[in-house]
């Protein structure tokens, strides 16, 4: 059974820098990607940042380039989501999702997996 589990949401003050895990567990030989995922109260889902396990260069759709970044260690089965500069905009809840293909649009319907999400609400 695949499992994912975020972790390092909270409580955070405007201007500093945040750092999101997710934990899978199970069967992930053929789920090779991982997205990251934010939605605010009223609004839709949004992608902010895709990486390839195995190893590649990370994705970050139009907007999220500079301060998302998204990190797989080698040999760990966890994926980060640092964020810089944190402001009352980036207050959501971050999903991490797990896919077996490429997500080329960083959608929600190119996942197969997703965690419960981790809450941050950044204070001004």
């Amino acid at each position: 059974q695949v499992k994912l589990l975020e972790s390092g949401g909270g409580t955070v003050q405007t201007g500093t820098s945040l750092r999101l895990s997710c934990v899978d567990s199970g069967n992930m030989s053929t789920l090779n990607y991982r997205g990251w995922f934010r939605q605010a109260p009223g609004k839709q889902r949004e992608g902010v940042a895709a990486i390839y396990t195995p190893g590649g260069s990370p994705y970050y759709p139009s907007g999220k380039k500079g301060r998302f970044t998204i990190s797989r260690p080698y040999g760990k089965a966890t994926v980060y989501l640092d964020i810089d500069n944190v402001s009352p905009e980036d207050s959501a809840m971050y999903y991490c999702a797990a896919g077996h293909k490429w997500p080329a649009l960083l959608r929600e319907s190119e996942f197969d997996y997703w965690g419960q999400g981790t809450q941050v609400i950044v204070s001004s």
